[in-house]
């Protein structure tokens, strides 16, 4: 019983995404592991417990499968009800930054919320789901998926340590997966201004940069403040797909402060927001 009670505190507390202590002689940590300890860690057959970073509801699967990522299945129809929940009932690629829990190990992870494939479980989800941890992959490439990095740096508290170092092309390309994602978190990173995300992303089906030319980093040293030639790919709520030829201006304060985007600038140039408007 005692037991239970430490691990429901931990439960309450762990949205803050620092050190948590349960008791003079008891500490959990949320830790960034790499995907080869994980992988012998997490085996295939083990079951363990997911927690959404943004709503806190968890829920239970199965590993099933995966050997560049876990291939998992909410172990029961429950589980699938909270997952879908989660995703405000409509299954989507859409990554979220989770907290994956087995026995003392709290683990930084990113999923997405569409079934795919094949499933075994009596659990009412047709399919299978992907957890991605650092080093994970895709089944196309051999590399991290952007938007799953970036969930993973969110759920362990290292975004702003990320962005910190992150190059002008990086902080591009983290600002468009935050559209992407809908995450109003990474798009307020990179944002060079404070900007009321919510009704701006209600617009966003998609977004992808089709082109973005790349200097060297070391040519870039000096400057603060760089306007990048851009190509973007919309699909914009109730107008369907648009383009969108031109630049992208980014600022910093000194040379050794982050690159933000200016936002008002590139959204009012895509039509997401209205000119001269005031983001008090």
């Amino acid at each position: 019983m005692k037991k239970r009670v430490v691990y429901l505190f931990v439960f309450l507390i762990l949205l803050h995404g620092q050190q948590i202590k349960a008791s003079s002689t008891i500490s959990y940590k949320i830790e960034m592991l790499e995907w080869e300890e994980v992988n012998t860690l997490l085996p295939k057959y083990s079951k363990f417990t997911v927690m959404d970073l943004e709503t806190g509801k968890k829920f239970e699967v199965q590993r099933r499968a995966g050997s560049h990522h876990a291939d998992v299945q909410p172990l029961t129809v429950k589980d699938t009800k909270i997952m879908k929940k989660i995703y405000g009932g409509e299954w989507s690629w859409r990554r979220r930054a989770i907290i994956v829990m087995s026995e003392d190990k709290m683990i930084a992870a990113s999923m997405h919320g569409m079934p795919h494939g094949a499933g075994a479980l009596e659990n009412s989800f047709p399919g299978h789901f992907c957890i991605h941890f650092y080093g994970s992959t895709t089944h196309k490439t051999n590399a991290m998926d952007l938007s799953h990095k970036l969930m993973i740096f969110k759920a362990s508290s290292r975004l702003e340590k990320y962005f910190a170092n992150a190059s002008p092309y990086d902080v591009v390309s983290a600002y468009i997966a935050g559209l992407k994602q809908q995450d109003s978190k990474i798009l307020s990173l990179t944002s060079h201004q404070p900007i009321v995300w919510k009704p701006i992303l209600k617009k966003v089906e998609n977004v992808r940069i089709s082109r973005m030319p790349i200097l060297p980093a070391e040519d870039l040293s000096s400057y603060i403040s760089l306007d990048i030639p851009i190509e973007i790919e919309w699909f914009v709520k109730n107008i369907g797909r648009k383009t969108y030829h031109g630049e992208i201006h980014l600022v910093r304060f000194s040379t050794n402060d982050p690159w933000t985007v200016d936002s008002i600038s590139f959204l009012e140039e895509n039509n997401l927001i209205k000119k001269k408007h005031s983001y008090k």
